[in-house]
C-alpha cells in the first residue's frame, strides 16, 4: 500500500487501498497517546495552520493536538479574529498564510468546494476539515477506524446511518468510505431528510426504523443539521424523537453485538437518549480518541510519511 497524495480533499476520490493505508498508519499512532511522553518528532519544524471559517470545537482541537503530538508548530486562525470581517477574500487570506511558509493548511468552510479551490491556488498541502454539506473526510476515516477496531473488519458489515442524511457532510464521506470497503449501508430517517434518490450512492434507503435497526452491526446516529436547512423538514423535534430517536428500548431490540456511534455534537433526547449514549454499547468516546490517531496519520502521510508494513499497536515507551 502507498500514499502519494499532497492533499486530503474528500473520500470520494480515494481508492480502497488508500483508505486502508490511513487506517493502518493510525493504528501505529494510537499507541503514542498511551505513552508517558505523548510526542513523536515526525513533523518537527513543520508549520500547520488551522483555518476554521466555520465554528468547530472537536475537529479543531483534535487537529491541533494531533499536530502537536507530531511536534509541529500550530497556528489557529478563526473567523472572529480574521480580516474576513474587513472584506478580505478566502484566496487572499490563504495566500498570506502561505507567504508565512506554512506547510499544511487545514480548512473548515461553510461553502462546499472551498478546500478544492485552495488546493488549486496554493503551493501547500490542504486538508478538508468539513466543507458545507459536501464532505468531512477525517470524520469518516475515524469512524471506519473505530468500526474496524471494535468489530475486526469493514467488509460485509451492515451499517445503518440514521438521521439527517440530506444535509450531512459526515454521511456523504462515510457512505463513500463504507461502500469502497464493501460494507452494506442502509440510510434511515424521515423521507424529507432521506430521499430515495440517495440510493444512487450505493445504499439502501428505508423509512422503517425497526427494519433499519434489526440486522445492523453498527448504527451511526446523525444530528439534525438545522443550520443548513432552509425550511422545516419535519413537524417537531418531539415527533422526530418518537419516530426516529434511539431509546434504550430500541437499543435492546438490536443485535446484542451491535454498537452505537455518533460524530457529535449529540442532541440528547432527540436522536439519542442519554441511557443509549452512555451505555456499554456506545463507542462515541472511542471515536473521539481514535480521531486523534487518524488525524496524526493523515498529517504524517500528507507530509510524505510511509505507510507501515506491520502496524505496531502495543508500544508504551
Amino acid at each position: 500500500m502507498s500514499w502519494n497524495r499532497q492533499h486530503l480533499l474528500d473520500i470520494q476520490s480515494l481508492r480502497a487501498d488508500e483508505l486502508t493505508a490511513v487506517l493502518d498508519t493510525a493504528e501505529t499512532f494510537k499507541g503514542v497517546g498511551q505513552r508517558d511522553v505523548k510526542k513523536v518528532p515526525a513533523l518537527r519544524g513543520k508549520t500547520i495552520i488551522n483555518l476554521f471559517i466555520e465554528p468547530s470545537t472537536r475537529t479543531r482541537i483534535s487537529f491541533e493536538l494531533a499536530a502537536q503530538r507530531l511536534s509541529a508548530d500550530v497556528i489557529n486562525f478563526s473567523m472572529e479574529a480574521s480580516s474576513f470581517r474587513k472584506g478580505e477574500t478566502l484566496k487572499d487570506t490563504a495566500k498570506n498564510l502561505e507567504a508565512l511558509n506554512a506547510d499544511i493548511l487545514i480548512i473548515r468552510h461553510r461553502s462546499a468546494g472551498a478546500p478544492h479551490f485552495l488546493s488549486r491556488v496554493l503551493d501547500v498541502s490542504v486538508i478538508n476539515a468539513g466543507d458545507g454539506a459536501h464532505e468531512h473526510p477525517t470524520q469518516a476515516l475515524l469512524d471506519i477506524f473505530t468500526m474496524r477496531e471494535k468489530l475486526g473488519r469493514i467488509e460485509g458489515l451492515k451499517v445503518t446511518i440514521l438521521g439527517d442524511i440530506l444535509f450531512s457532510r459526515v454521511a456523504r464521506s462515510l457512505i463513500w468510505a463504507l461502500t469502497k470497503l464493501n460494507a452494506e449501508v442502509t440510510l434511515c430517517g424521515p423521507p424529507t431528510l432521506v430521499p430515495q434518490r440517495l440510493e444512487a450512492l450505493g445504499c439502501r434507503v428505508t423509512h422503517d426504523l425497526e427494519a433499519a435497526l434489526a440486522e445492523a452491526d453498527i448504527v451511526n446516529l446523525l444530528r439534525i443539521q438545522h443550520e443548513r436547512q432552509q425550511q422545516t423538514m419535519f413537524p417537531s423535534l418531539g415527533e422526530y424523537s418518537k419516530l426516529f430517536g434511539v431509546s434504550i428500548d430500541r437499543l435492546n431490540q438490536m443485535k446484542p453485538s451491535a454498537i452505537i456511534m455518533h460524530p457529535g455534537p449529540m442532541n440528547r433526547g432527540v436522536e439519542i437518549d442519554t441511557e443509549v449514549a452512555e451505555s456499554e454499547r456506545s463507542v462515541i468516546l472511542d471515536q473521539v480518541t481514535n480521531g486523534l490517531a487518524v488525524r496524526m496519520a493523515v498529517l504524517y502521510l500528507i507530509n510524505g510519511g510511509q505507510v507501515p508494513t506491520q502496524p505496531e499497536t502495543t508500544s508504551s515507551n
